[in-house]
């Protein structure tokens, strides 16, 4: 799994991918700060800005799990990983190591933007800190939703178009979820929700259950692509 994990990380870093990742990652992020906070005055909303980049994540994080297993399909280098000393498990947990680690680099580094809310404001730690490991968590999804998806197919955009399609259709979910009467099926869409399990952490409160649902959409998506690769390597 080490190997796989610096494999991957060399190869952000030895192609334009890592750069352009990270870089669109803090415009982005900085962007979405500076309209939600430095630009609303007194009506500012940390809140706010931590919703926009859930969806913004939707869009950049496929970006960087696109090519995961495409390009090593497309490539043909797929069967050297199936025959690598490795285990197939081992292989899927390095990809999805290295991707995570570049998610929440990334992150880390966008953190800066609240110094000004510190410099400039009193704003309540306890609720910051509970928003950030919200974020770190849905990241943690995203990833492993992107890495499954990616599997699926040789071609990189379509990786990428399926999955941010899949990761929007995760997020508003939960405000169709109030228009419809019948609850067994509000029921099923709230906990598919990824949003719904968010808003537990707007209270600052690290709620176990969120913390569940999250670890099991990662457990989930991170086996069924083991599975799909145990299934291609016997056939």
């Amino acid at each position: 799994m080490i190997a796989i994990y610096k494999r991957e990380m060399l190869s952000y870093f030895t192609g334009s991918i890592g750069y352009v990742f990270i870089a669109v990652f803090l415009a982005l992020t900085g962007g979405m700060f500076s309209v939600c906070t430095l630009f609303m005055g007194e009506s500012s909303s940390i809140s706010t800005f931590f919703i926009g980049v859930m969806f913004i994540y939707s869009i950049v994080v496929p970006l960087l799990t696109m090519k995961s297993f495409s390009e090593e399909r497309k490539s043909r280098t797929e069967q050297l990983l199936l025959t690598a000393p490795v285990s197939l498990t081992g292989m899927v947990m390095g990809k999805f190591f290295s991707a995570y680690t570049m998610f929440a680099g990334s992150f880390v580094l966008s953190c800066v933007n609240f110094y000004t809310l510190f410099r400039f404001g009193t704003p309540n730690v306890a609720v910051l800190v509970s928003y950030a490991v919200g974020i770190l968590l849905i990241g943690a999804a995203y990833v492993a939703i992107g890495l499954f998806i990616s599997s699926l197919t040789e071609n990189q955009l379509i990786a990428a178009i399926a999955t941010i399609g899949a990761l929007i259709v995760m997020l508003v979910i939960s405000f169709v979820n109030q228009y419809i009467d019948f609850y067994p099926v509000r029921a099923v869409l709230d906990w598919i929700s990824i949003y719904s399990r968010f808003s537990n952490f707007t209270f600052g409160i690290l709620d176990i259950s969120s913390l569940f649902y999250y670890f099991s959409i990662c457990f989930v998506f991170l086996f069924l692509t083991v599975r799909v690769y145990e299934k291609r390597r016997w056939s």
